[in-house]
């Protein structure tokens, strides 16, 4: 496979499962795409005016989730785990069709897309890929929150803080290169709440379909899930995967190093919302495969979970 062309998915990959906030249960259907397509939902319980494609500017709602909603008022929400999957595994055109408004959890992390999609298997075009080069350093901050990106040569970095008073979760730190390290923990790490949090979540209409099945949490000095956690940064971890998904509703895959404090889906979008106000920020680039001494996908992923 040519690590440096567009891809899309081989056949029809179906997923069932429960949403996260909602509580209903929702089906999605990964189509094969033509190259230029993009990644594009269509909600396929709504007749008219059903496509809603997963940009940054179409970003409505960063609250515990990242929701895309068209100029209809067509929603779909929880997609930041699906993305980060179609990222790293270099899906750049996709259809996907999706029966309610917010895409099925499944186990709190993005596992179960990845392994699927690999199983079911990826097909490469011959037109090559283009990515977004970051030229200039951009910041946002939200009092002690920060999220910054920067130019990089080649690669995509990120370099993520977490600062919790919980004794569990604590002040956790993790950098990645998104294209060369071995980032199965990175994708396999579920969503997390503290205790306390949930009845206030539920009071505002959220986590409705949330369980132990599908997210970590923590009561005080203990992990109440009885199989403990994943890897021992699985907090940070996760937070680096809501990225990677967020990033994606750039478009492209970026080449950038991205640090980030107690940052979250909201520091994400509106760093996305200040970079592309100005063309100056950012180039698009194709990529032909004999520029590059490496792949701007993620093949130890591929490898790792194949």
């Amino acid at each position: 496979m040519s690590y440096l062309t567009q891809k899309t998915v081989k056949k029809n990959i179906e997923f069932n499962g429960v949403a996260l906030h909602s509580g209903l249960n929702v089906n999605i259907c990964i189509k094969p795409a033509d190259v230029n397509f993009g990644i594009v939902f269509k909600r396929v319980d709504i007749k008219e005016n059903n496509l809603v494609y997963p940009n940054f500017m179409n970003v409505t709602n960063t609250s515990l989730n990242t929701t895309i909603e068209n100029e209809f008022g067509v929603k779909v929400s929880t997609i930041e785990h699906l993305m980060g999957a179609l990222f790293g595994l270099g899906i750049d055109n996709a259809l996907i069709e999706i029966d309610n408004e917010e895409v099925p959890i499944l186990d709190g992390s993005a596992k179960e897309f990845i392994e699927k999609i690999i199983y079911t298997g990826i097909h490469a075009s011959e037109a090559p890929i283009k990515v977004i080069k970051i030229n200039k350093e951009i910041k946002y901050s939200d009092g002690e929150r920060f999220i910054s990106i920067k130019p990089s040569t080649l690669s995509l970095e990120i370099d993520f803080e977490l600062k919790y008073k919980n004794e569990i979760i604590g002040n956790q730190r993790n950098k990645v290169k998104v294209y060369e390290d071995d980032l199965t923990d990175v994708y396999n790490s579920r969503t997390y709440c503290l205790f306390e949090d949930i009845e206030l979540i539920k009071k505002k209409g959220l986590a409705k379909g949330g369980s132990l099945e599908n997210a970590i949490v923590v009561n005080e000095k203990e992990i109440l899930n009885s199989d403990g956690l994943r890897n021992e940064k699985e907090f940070v971890n996760h937070k680096i995967l809501d990225c990677i998904g967020d990033l994606y509703t750039a478009g492209y895959r970026l080449v950038a190093n991205v640090e980030c404090s107690q940052g979250g889906h909201y520091l994400t979008n509106q760093l996305l919302r200040k970079v592309f106000k100005n063309k100056e920020n950012f180039s698009i680039l194709e990529i032909k495969e004999k520029n590059l001494p490496h792949t701007l996908i993620n093949k130890s992923l591929l490898r790792s979970i194949a």
